[in-house]
């Protein structure tokens, strides 16, 4: 038998509404509060960083590959569908074709300019299913190009347009030319650079409208099995890729938005640490009310024989099981915030300043097990210290102690 558990074990049995019972609970639940704030907080995070990722997207993937031109028109040259690029490459999931053509909207009573950009069938649509509110994706046939569109909220609201409506597109080029086509489905993520400039239509639509045949596209957008290996893969694709093609990473394009999850990372990083820190300095405090309440016990253990390592460890057993009763109800109530808030989307967001219309929650077992490893552990060195206090107790003083 462990005689310093034992003794642990048996201390813990103190009155309710006793002093060191006061303690103890409070010491329980600063470090439940610090990791379930610490559980929520991460979750949310993570999930609004995964949702503003898919938004963008689902307008561009990790890599773009493009003719490479000094001219910064939105339209650009176009280039071969085969880039050099083996769909093999490690870290490649997908390549898929693009072209982009700037049109003015026309209806009966309002006018809008816009940017066509048109895909194919090989083109993932996962994201913009998400982000469709109403009507479906565009269909395409064998014999001719789709003649159906893909709008924003935004810009129906502003032509009045709604899903199986028909609008002119009046496309620039010389000479121009109009076509018109209907509206399949009405999307909204949230981010005006796209929803305010960005229709989705065919590709082979654009094709018939620049003379272009099959094998031209105007870029190549690559998808990466792991968007955390984009520098890498960027390496990799830019040293096999033709050499008249230019190569543009989504985090360089829109550099904005990721420097601002990158700094809204960074602030609940820090704002983490000072709960964690609050949290074992509470143990700290717990464990020395503990051994100065109990410096008569301490003093007749060093008179019977108990070495200053045993009794370490009577306190460092009692902090252990108070950190761990914590943790069981901190990561209770944490989780089980986040699941009411994943199913039943109780708390709103506005959209107009937060891209989203709920508190987005993300799932990762490995931050969730992650922070409760690092409280466990900081808390247990942070009771080293008032643990220490023990080889200076002198038994004939512990004893006289009152």
């Amino acid at each position: 038998m462990n005689i310093s558990k034992y003794i642990s074990d048996k201390i813990s049995e103190v009155q309710t509404g006793s002093f060191t019972s006061s303690v103890t609970k409070i010491a329980i639940i600063s470090i439940a509060a610090g990791i379930a704030i610490m559980i929520v907080s991460f979750a949310i995070l993570e999930g609004f960083q995964y949702e503003i990722r898919q938004k963008i997207f689902s307008f561009g993937a990790h890599l773009q590959v493009s003719k490479y031109d000094t001219n910064n028109s939105l339209e650009g040259a176009p280039i071969s569908r085969n880039i050099g690029v083996a769909d093999s490459v490690a870290g490649i999931e997908r390549i898929q074709a693009f072209a982009r053509k700037t049109a003015i909207i026309k209806t009966d009573d309002e006018v809008l300019g816009v940017v066509l950009k048109g895909v194919g069938e090989d083109y993932d649509m996962n994201s913009m299913q998400q982000n469709l509110r109403s009507g479906e994706l565009i269909s395409y046939t064998d014999t001719a190009s789709s003649k159906e569109v893909l709008i924003s909220q935004s810009v129906a609201s502003k032509l009045s347009l709604e899903v199986g409506d028909e609008a002119i597109f009046y496309f620039i080029q010389n000479p121009p030319r109009a076509r018109k086509l209907q509206v399949k489905g009405i999307f909204n993520t949230g981010l005006e650079e796209f929803d305010e400039v960005f229709v989705i239509g065919d590709i082979q639509l654009i094709r018939e409208l620049n003379n272009w045949p099959d094998t031209l596209v105007g870029g190549i957008e690559i998808v990466l099995k792991d968007f955390e290996q984009i520098d890498q893969a960027a390496d990799q694709v830019f040293e096999q890729m033709n050499y008249d093609l230019q190569l543009e990473k989504i985090t360089d394009r829109h550099a904005q938005l990721f420097d601002w999850l990158k700094l809204l990372r960074k602030n609940v990083v820090i704002f983490l640490v000072l709960i964690i820190f609050v949290a074992s300095f509470n143990m700290v405090s717990t464990v020395f009310i503990m051994i100065i309440e109990r410096i008569n016990m301490i003093g007749v253990l060093k008179a019977v024989g108990a070495t200053d390592a045993q009794i370490r460890e009577v306190f460092y057993f009692r902090g252990l099981k108070l950190t761990i009763k914590g943790l069981i109800w901190g990561n209770i109530i944490g989780l089980g915030f986040c699941a009411i808030q994943y199913y039943f989307k109780i708390i709103p967001l506005d959209p107009e300043n937060y891209y989203m219309d709920t508190v987005p929650i993300s799932w990762n077992a490995g931050i969730i097990i992650g922070l409760n490893v690092i409280t466990l552990l900081l808390t247990m060195l942070a009771i080293l210290i008032p643990a220490a206090m023990v080889s200076r107790i002198r038994p004939v003083k512990a004893i006289k102690f009152d």
